[in-house]
């Protein structure tokens, strides 16, 4: 068991005190009673029996506040609880090419509508990421649950300059790797989609980017967007949109994963579809406190018992 707000027992310190003082005061009170100089009347005024209950109450009252103190401090127990292991990976590519307009309004814009309709489609339990790629990859949101959070970083993605399909694959390996200890020895049910007009031009090869992905039984489903007749403006010099879907088409065929040309989420269906499930478990803190207040409550209604009937045997 652990204490998530160890800052309060040190009021345990006051109760010592107030238990001390307690003691004190008794021994104070058994002299006092000591001076009454005709012990036999002493004995018909109070006769003598077991004294000790009469502190049963007290001990009592001390243990509740004492609990009530470990309540403060929010006890937690430690626990294995089940998660789901599934996990997609969505990568974007974030490219200068993106911004042609051949697909309206244009590619970028069009491949984030199609990647927060497919994370809104997604079952609850999946955990989804985003993986954002230009000349290099990044994580922008970590496998979770919390859908929500991942639409809501599509919309933050910017463009910058260089295409690098291939890392854009392995970050979200790895992202999926990372996301599950077991991933190791037990690969979790995972996916990645990718989203780009399919023209690689920095970083590693698609075709280790496949390699990879089918050593760890992690299908690419690619969505190609673009027609090819399109012209952005780089540094103020029209550059020619460029896109290859024969290399998208690659990667899923080499990866057992689909290929689409149309952002249609239906047809994404397919790639959870054959996914599956499976439950692994993490560990966690989890609060008992209410079972220390209940503890605490009894505690306090018994010591009062107990006081109430030493006090009705009081002459």
């Amino acid at each position: 068991m652990t204490f998530q707000s160890p800052g309060w027992l040190w009021l345990l310190l006051a109760l010592a005190a107030l238990v001390a003082a307690y003691v004190v005061l008794q021994f104070r009170r058994r002299e006092n009673t000591l001076r009454f100089t005709n012990l036999s009347l002493l004995d018909r005024v109070a006769p003598r029996r077991a004294s000790w209950p009469r502190h049963i109450g007290a001990a009592l009252f001390f243990l509740a506040i004492g609990v009530l103190i470990g309540a403060m401090a929010r006890p937690a127990m430690t626990v294995e609880v089940p998660r789901e292991r599934a996990t997609i990976m969505v990568a974007i590519d974030v490219s200068p090419s993106m911004a042609a307009n051949d697909v309206d309004p244009n590619r970028l814009s069009a491949a984030k509508e199609s990647a927060r309709g497919f994370v809104d489609s997604l079952p609850g339990r999946f955990n989804v990421g985003l993986v954002a790629f230009s000349s290099t990859s990044s994580v922008v949101s970590s496998p979770t649950q919390d859908h929500q959070a991942v639409t809501d970083s599509i919309e933050t993605l910017q463009m910058s300059p260089g295409t690098a399909i291939g890392e854009g694959v392995f970050t979200s390996l790895e992202s999926i790797r990372s996301f599950d200890e077991e991933a190791g020895d037990n690969p979790p049910p995972s996916a990645v989609v990718l989203l780009s007009d399919g023209e690689n031009t920095s970083g590693r090869p698609i075709a280790a980017a496949s390699g990879a992905a089918l050593d760890l039984g992690v299908p690419v489903s690619t969505i190609a967007f673009g027609t090819g007749a399109a012209i952005i403006e780089i540094n103020g010099e029209p550059v020619e949109a460029d896109i290859d879907k024969g290399a998208l088409e690659q990667l899923a065929a080499d990866t057992s994963g689909h290929f689409y040309e149309a952002q249609s989420e239906a047809e994404l269906s397919d790639v959870y579809d054959d996914i599956g499930s499976s439950l692994g478990s993490e560990t966690v803190d989890r609060e008992i406190v209410t079972r220390f207040v209940l503890a605490a409550l009894v505690l306090a209604v018994a010591g009062a018992v107990a006081s109430m009937a030493w006090n009705q045997r009081v002459p």
